[in-house]
C-alpha cells in the first residue's frame, strides 16, 4: 500500500544570500509569534535550509527544517500571465539530485515552501514526493489559487501538469501567516501520505482537531482495533491509512465464497489470494486521489513514493509486480469501498518501457466485483 520511507542520512546546508532570504525567515518567525509561539532557536538567514525550534502557546515544543524559496508572479516569456511560481534554487546549477532531509527521529518537520512576503501567503509542496530533487526546478500555481488563499486563509489543490501529464500527481497547500502553524502540524501529520489523503487531511486541517474517537469513527474500526493496527505496523503512523485500507480490503475478500486470503509482508503486493483451486494471485491496494477528472472518473495515485536516483522509472509499477489492483475510494467517498482491475489491462507508461502509466482513471476496465476480476486473472495464469 505505502512503501517504507527512506530518510536521507546527511543534513546538507547551503550558503545563501542573507538579503534575499531574510524576508522568508522573518515571515515564518512572525507567523509563529503571532500565534503565541516562543522562538527557541533560529538558524541565520544566510544558511539554508532554515531551522527553527519553538514552543507553542500550549507548551508543545516543535521544530521545522524549511526549504523556503521566494514565490512571485513575474512575467516570463512563453509562460502564462496568471502564473505564480517558486524556484528550488541553492548555489549553482549542478544537475545533481539533492535529498530533502527528514528527521529520522520525528522531532523536526520538513517543509518545502514558497513564500510571498509582499502579498502575505505561502504555498507548500510535498517534501517526500520531491526528494531527491534537482535544483533550479520551478513549482507553478495560478492567480486563482492565490485569490483563494487570500480570501479563505487556507487552500489545497492539485498542481496542474498539462505539459508533463506523466509526472506524479501532486497536491499543493496554500495559506496565510495565520495558518502557518496549522500548516506545520499538517506536514507533520501528512508526511509520506498518498496524495489523495494528503488533500483530504488538508481540507480537514482547519476544522476540529482530530481525536482518537474521531479517528476510530473515520476508519470504521473500534478504538482498540486502531491501536492494535498501529502497534503491529512496521511503517508506523505514516502507513496507518494504508494499513486500514488493506484491513478493510482483507475483511471484504475473506467473506467471499471459496476465497483464501492472506497478507504479504514487505514492500511488494499487499495480499495473496486463491480462488477455489486456482493458483496464487497477488493484489496491490492503492488509494484514489481526492478529485475526479473532468468526466467524473476517480483517478488513482499509482506510483511509488520514491524513485531510485539511478533509475527514475523505478517510481512506476510493472504489470508483473502484481495481478490485480484494488483502488480504495475512501479519499473521495469517505467509505472503505474498492474497485478492481487487472494490472495487465492498464495503460503502459509513455516513456518507461515495461512500466504502467501513473495516469490511471477508473473507467470501464474497473469492476465493483472482485470475483469477476480474480476469475479473469486466474484464467490468464
Amino acid at each position: 500500500m505505502q512503501e517504507s520511507l527512506v530518510f536521507p542520512g546527511e543534513f546538507r546546508t547551503y550558503g545563501v544570500s542573507r538579503k534575499d532570504r531574510q524576508p522568508l525567515l522573518d515571515f515564518m518567525l512572525e507567523a509563529l509569534r503571532d500565534e503565541g509561539c516562543r522562538i527557541l532557536h533560529s538558524s541565520p538567514a544566510s544558511e539554508a535550509p532554515f531551522r527553527i525550534t519553538f514552543e507553542t502557546a500550549q507548551g508543545e515544543r516543535m521544530g521545522i527544517v524549511a526549504y523556503a524559496f521566494l514565490a512571485n508572479s513575474r512575467l516570463t516569456k512563453n509562460r502564462p500571465d496568471d502564473e505564480h511560481r517558486f524556484q528550488l534554487k541553492y548555489g549553482s546549477k549542478d544537475g545533481l539530485l539533492h535529498d530533502l532531509w527528514q528527521d529520522p527521529f520525528g522531532l523536526y518537520t520538513t517543509l518545502l515552501v514558497g513564500i510571498n512576503p509582499e502579498l502575505g501567503f505561502f504555498v507548500g509542496a510535498d517534501p517526500v514526493l520531491h526528494s531527491p530533487t534537482r535544483l533550479f526546478i520551478s513549482i507553478e500555481f495560478k492567480q486563482r489559487h492565490v485569490e483563494e488563499i487570500l480570501a479563505n486563509g487556507w487552500h489545497a489543490w492539485e498542481r496542474e501538469r498539462q505539459r508533463a501529464p506523466e509526472e506524479p500527481v501532486e497536491v499543493l497547500i496554500g495559506g496565510t501567516p495565520k495558518s502557518f502553524l496549522s500548516y506545520v502540524r499538517f506536514e507533520r501529520d501528512a508526511m509520506g501520505e498518498d496524495q489523495g489523503h494528503r488533500q483530504l487531511l488538508a481540507e480537514r486541517a482547519r476544522k476540529a482537531k482530530p481525536t482518537i474517537h474521531a479517528l476510530a469513527r473515520e476508519f470504521q474500526l473500534a478504538e482498540k482495533e486502531v491501536f492494535d493496527l498501529i502497534e503491529s505496523a512496521h511503517r508506523l503512523k505514516v502507513a496507518v491509512r494504508g494499513s486500514v485500507a488493506e484491513e478493510h480490503l482483507f475483511r471484504q475478500l475473506k467473506k467471499l465464497p471459496g476465497m483464501d486470503c492472506s497478507r504479504l509482508p514487505g514492500d511488494g503486493p499487499d495480499l495473496s489470494v486463491r480462488l477455489f483451486d486456482s493458483r496464487e494471485m497477488t493484489i496491490e491496494c492503492k488509494n484514489v486521489l481526492r478529485k475526479p477528472n473532468r468526466d467524473g472518473l476517480a483517478r488513482l495515485d499509482f506510483q511509488r513514493t520514491r524513485a531510485a536516483k539511478s533509475d527514475p522509472c523505478s517510481r512506476y509499477y510493472s504489470p508483473k509486480d502484481f495481478d490485480v489492483v484494488a483502488a480504495c475510494l475512501h479519499s473521495v467517498t469517505e467509505k472503505w469501498e474498492f474497485r478492481f482491475a487487472l494490472s495487465g489491462r492498464l495503460d503502459p507508461h509513455a516513456k518507461c518501457i515495461g512500466k504502467l502509466s501513473s495516469n490511471v482513471h477508473l473507467d470501464e476496465r474497473w469492476s465493483k466485483d472482485p470475483l469477476e476480476v480474480l476469475r479473469a486473472a486466474s484464467a490468464n495464469l
